[in-house]
């Protein structure tokens, strides 16, 4: 065979062989993280193990956002330490809640740490609460007392705290979703605690599931489903009222705090699910509308853009009913009885 039809056939078999998509292979990662947990799952083409590479990413973000590390940042703003600046992570996560607060006429307020340490919810011991307690501590919450001017987060009173719980978990989902990015990965799901981003889809073109807890006190981590969505470039927080509660005296107390009254809701709204593009606007959303309750959140999502959600709430039978939008029943795979 003439040696340029043979050197022609190999190349050509070459080029061929470098033109066909290598496979995918999927890697799933889990474990503890943040008090709670994390499932991450993603398809490379190197079947990469980037388990060591996000968990110190993440711990690397609770120096930023955890008030259960005494030395990073949020703990140290909020013992008003005079040499600490906010960096680039805590910036971003002030105006991601600035607006939140702004447009859920203050639903959402990263300044209801005292109340939520008050309550029992919080890094502090249980407090018991009545309206004095009450009265001494709304002084100090409202996030139109502070600000952030030439890098720096101004105070009205040094006793306004923090707590960024609301939005850090999403934001967190983020992080590792630019991460998983920057290393070439297209297609993965990010979980923590409830908390999902998926970016595109399986190999096979099919799209992400992703489970909507029913609202139980006993159960365990998506032990029990209300609800299957499909997922696919968006993101899904759900704020409930069922896990973090106590009774005393035959009356309920939930996690979730009424920043202008100071006082748990009361309302009958169990938990919603907020799509958004991304993960710490939905987890923002979320609180922000299970402050608000069930009417008042119909006429938020009126008038803000990109959001879609899913209520769960009980009717005066105590029988579980369902509300979502438009766009959420679209990804809606089955609801469960």
């Amino acid at each position: 065979m003439n040696r340029n039809v043979v050197y022609t056939l190999v190349l050509l078999s070459f080029l061929i062989s470098c033109s066909q998509p290598r496979e995918l292979k999927p890697v799933k990662i889990s474990g503890p993280i943040q008090g709670t947990y994390y499932v991450v799952t993603y398809y490379d083409s190197q079947g990469r193990d980037l388990q060591n590479e996000i968990e110190s990413l993440l711990k690397d973000f609770d120096q930023t956002a955890s008030m259960w590390v005494e030395n990073s940042i949020i703990s140290k703003i909020n013992r008003d330490d005079p040499d600490t600046k906010p960096n680039k992570l805590f910036i971003d996560l002030f105006n991601k809640s600035k607006f939140v607060y702004e447009n859920s006429d203050g639903a959402f307020d990263p300044t209801v740490g005292p109340l939520v340490n008050a309550w029992g919810f919080g890094f502090t011991d249980r407090l018991k609460v009545d309206q004095f307690i009450i009265d001494s501590l709304l002084p100090f919450v409202g996030f139109d007392k502070v600000k952030l001017e030439n890098n720096n987060i101004i105070k009205s009173d040094p006793r306004i705290q923090f707590d960024l719980n609301a939005i850090a978990q999403g934001y967190s989902v983020d992080l590792l979703g630019k991460f998983l990015e920057k290393k070439g990965i297209k297609n993965y799901l990010v979980d923590i605690g409830g908390e999902v981003l998926a970016i595109g889809r399986k190999p096979k073109g099919e799209s992400w599931k992703v489970g909507i807890e029913r609202p139980s006190d006993n159960a365990e981590y998506g032990e029990g489903l209300k609800a299957i969505v499909n997922l696919e470039n968006k993101a899904m927080a759900t704020s409930g009222n069922y896990r973090k509660f106590y009774e005393e005296d035959g009356i309920r107390y939930s996690h979730t705090i009424d920043p202008k009254t100071g006082y748990p809701v009361q309302h009958s709204l169990l938990s919603v699910s907020v799509l958004a593009d991304d993960c710490a606007t939905a987890d923002a959303w979320a609180t922000a509308f299970m402050v608000s309750g069930l009417e008042n959140s119909k006429e938020l999502l009126h008038k803000i853009k990109g959001l879609e959600a899913y209520f769960i709430y009980s009717d005066q039978n105590k029988e579980l009913q369902t509300y979502y939008t438009n766009g959420f029943q679209q990804i809606l795979v089955e609801e469960i009885d």
